[in-house]
């Protein structure tokens, strides 16, 4: 469905440039939901927007790679034919509600748009169907929601008409960048339910960004794990819960409270992500890594690839690679 090769995604800014995406390459197949993982800045939301070509323009431009959907290179497409395809083939949740919708236009309005435009209805069939999708995203009272504006819904209900734009016109790729963000764990679970049964109804592929791992134990079938605009780890979701490679990933795990752990004891990945203006030299995480080799601060550590699924990139599975894969 969706193959991204090598991407780099750069800024320009008054600062420097700023390397937010560097070399990313992974694949989402039809119907497949792939979690991206990462601490903030770590560039999962620069590589979905990039997915969707809405980069600020003139300081945001990728720089290389490809992003191929459906054997279609994104990155060559002209705006024209971005417009045909965005809220049409790939839609994306955003992750503030409140900020990516419209406030002039009513929430009903905003869902009729993308029908209007990409299916042809009138402005009644589009409304009718603006109703149908509310109801379908658990909407309450949907024939009243329609005609109200986005500061009149709750968080929880802002959300799920976001849902219902981005599915309105049966996308085949749905890009979901923190969709739970700032809601209450019960309507957490309800927008994650949705997204599921969705999916199963119109066999959507997801590319699910959040910071949330329990989130992506949930929903996800594979796992990216990025680190300062880098892919550190790639593996089914099982394996990387059970067994993580990367030592990152380790941590990332071990941070999560349990009820079965010393909640006066959590582990913290020490130090700092680093500034995208000064990464350090070598891999970028060995000023955190309490495994850090002699060359982790020397050499960038390419990303050994498993004939079992997994990627890691890290020089403790160097050997390993040898009989099992190749590194890339």
């Amino acid at each position: 469905m969706l193959e991204i090769k090598d991407l780099k995604t750069y800024f320009d800014t008054d600062r420097g440039l700023v390397k937010a995406v560097e070399g990313v390459t992974f694949n989402i197949d039809p119907g497949e939901t792939v979690g991206v993982v990462g601490e903030s800045g770590c560039g999962k939301s620069v590589t979905a927007l990039s997915v969707m070509k809405l980069l600020p323009k003139p300081v945001g431009r990728i720089a290389g790679g490809k992003i191929i959907f459906k054997g279609e290179d994104l990155t060559d497409a002209t705006e024209d034919r971005m417009r045909q395809i965005r809220g049409n083939k790939i839609s994306m949740i955003f992750q503030e509600p409140m900020t990516s919708l419209n406030p002039v236009l009513t929430v009903g309005y905003q869902i009729m748009e993308p029908l209007m435009l990409h299916q042809g209805m009138s402005s009644r069939e589009a409304k009718a169907k603006a109703i149908e999708m509310l109801q379908l995203v658990g909407m309450p009272d949907p024939g009243r929601r329609v005609d109200e504006y986005p500061h009149q819904l709750s968080g929880g209900q802002r959300q799920r008409a976001m849902i219902a734009m981005a599915l309105a016109c049966r996308p085949e790729l749905l890009i979901a960048d923190e969709p739970t963000t700032a809601l209450d764990v019960t309507i957490q679970a309800q927008i994650l339910d949705l997204m599921n049964d969705l999916q199963r109804e119109f066999d959507t592929a997801i590319m699910l960004i959040t910071h949330d791992l329990g989130v992506i134990a949930e929903m996800a079938q594979r796992v990216v794990v990025m680190y300062a605009g880098l892919i550190v780890e790639e593996a089914p979701v099982v394996p990387l819960f059970y067994e993580p490679l990367h030592p990152y990933t380790r941590g990332l795990l071990s941070s999560i409270p349990r009820v079965d752990k010393d909640l006066d004891k959590l582990h913290v990945i020490p130090g700092f992500v680093p500034s995208p203006f000064e990464f350090p030299k070598g891999c970028r995480f060995h000023n955190r890594c309490d495994r850090a080799l002699s060359k982790c601060s020397e050499e960038m550590p390419p990303l050994y690839v498993f004939k079992d699924g997994r990627a890691v990139r890290c020089f403790l599975y160097e050997s390993k690679s040898t009989d099992r894969g190749a590194s890339r």
